[in-house]
C-alpha cells in the first residue's frame, strides 16, 4: 500500500487536458516507495525520484503549476530538478518543460516526442493547438528503443515498445523498487484517448499494454498517465476492456458496417463513459484499423 501524503485534489475528466483557474489547483503528494512518489495536479501524474543524486521528475504537467510543483519537491529535497523524462509529448505532461529546461533541467524523451514537440499540433479529440516548444522546453536526450539511467541508486529502464497513445510513449521502471510509470499508454479514467493523428493506434496500445504486463508482477506498483497508484490486475482489467471494444469495433468493420452503423451498435457498452464517449471512441478504434 502506498501512503498518502495529504488529500488528493479530485478532478473531472475535462480537467486532464485542460485547466483555467490555476490558482486553485493544490498539489499533493503520494509515496510509492522509498524515495519515489508521484505528484497529483492538473495533467499527467508526475512521477518523482528524490536522493543523494538529486531530483528527477517524469513529467511536469502545466506551465503555470512549475512553482507549486517545486515547492511540492521542496518538502523532499533542497536540489533543484535535475532531469526531466517526458513520457510522450502533450502538453497536460510536458508544459511546464520551458520553465525546468531554463531552470537548467536536462530533459529526456523518445525521439518521436521530441520531434513532436519541435512542431505545432493541432489535437482533434481535445480541440486545442499545442505550439511549439523553444529551445528551453525541447529534449536534450532522445532514444528510439531504450535507455537505461542509474540514479539515486535506482537503475531506470525507459522502453519504447511503438505505436501506442502516440508515436513517442516512454514506459520507464525502477528496477529495484519494481516501480512503473506507464505515461498515457496507461490511464484510470475510462476509456483512454488514443491519439491516431499523432501516431497513436488502438492495436499499438493494446500491445504496448502487454508489453507492460509482462515487465510487471503481483507486487509492481503502477504510476499511471493519470489516476491512482495501480496494480498489474489494474493493468490486465484495462487491457481486457480495450480488447473486447476493438473486436466489436473491427466486427462491425469487416461485415462492411459504416462508422456510424458501428457507432449505433455501441461497442462500450457495458463500460462506463468518462472522458470519451461511445461516438469519440468508436472513432478512434475505427480510424485505427485502417493505420
Amino acid at each position: 500500500m502506498f501512503k498518502k501524503i495529504a488529500m488528493s485534489l479530485l478532478i473531472t475528466p475535462l480537467c486532464i487536458f485542460a485547466q483555467d483557474d490555476f490558482d486553485a489547483i493544490e498539489i499533493t503528494v503520494n509515496e510509492v516507495s522509498e524515495g519515489i512518489y508521484f505528484l497529483e495536479g492538473s495533467g499527467g501524474n508526475i512521477g518523482l525520484s528524490v536522493g543523494e543524486d538529486g531530483v528527477f521528475i517524469i513529467d511536469d504537467q502545466f506551465a503555470p503549476l512549475t512553482e507549486k510543483i517545486k515547492a511540492a519537491i521542496a518538502e523532499y529535497s533542497s536540489e533543484d530538478v535535475q532531469f526531466v523524462f517526458n513520457t510522450h509529448f502533450h502538453y497536460d505532461h510536458t508544459d511546464g518543460n520551458e520553465n525546468f529546461g531554463a531552470a537548467g533541467a536536462i530533459i529526456v524523451s523518445q525521439d518521436n516526442a521530441r520531434l513532436r514537440m519541435t512542431q505545432d499540433n493541432f489535437l482533434q479529440v481535445v480541440n486545442v493547438q499545442q505550439n511549439a516548444y523553444n529551445v528551453d522546453g525541447l529534449p536534450k536526450v532522445t532514444f528510439t528503443d531504450s535507455i537505461t539511467l542509474h540514479y539515486n541508486g535506482h537503475t531506470l529502464h525507459a522502453r519504447h515498445f511503438g505505436r501506442g497513445h502516440t508515436d513517442g510513449d516512454a514506459i520507464v521502471k525502477f528496477e529495484e523498487a519494481n516501480v512503473i510509470h506507464t505515461g498515457d499508454v496507461f490511464v484510470r479514467y475510462g476509456l483512454p484517448f488514443i491519439d491516431v493523428p499523432n501516431g497513436g493506434n488502438l492495436n499499438g496500445m493494446i500491445r504496448v499494454m502487454h508489453e507492460i504486463i509482462a515487465m510487471a508482477d503481483d507486487r509492481t506498483k503502477i504510476i499511471p498517465g493519470h489516476g491512482e497508484l495501480s496494480s498489474r490486475q489494474d493493468m490486465v482489467d484495462y487491457v481486457s476492456m480495450l480488447e473486447i471494444i476493438r473486436d466489436r469495433v473491427y466486427e462491425g468493420i469487416k461485415a462492411g458496417m459504416t462508422l456510424e452503423q458501428i457507432t449505433a451498435s455501441k461497442p462500450i457498452r457495458g463500460y462506463p463513459v468518462g472522458f470519451l464517449n461511445n461516438e469519440s471512441f468508436s472513432k478512434i478504434a475505427y480510424d485505427s484499423f485502417f493505420q
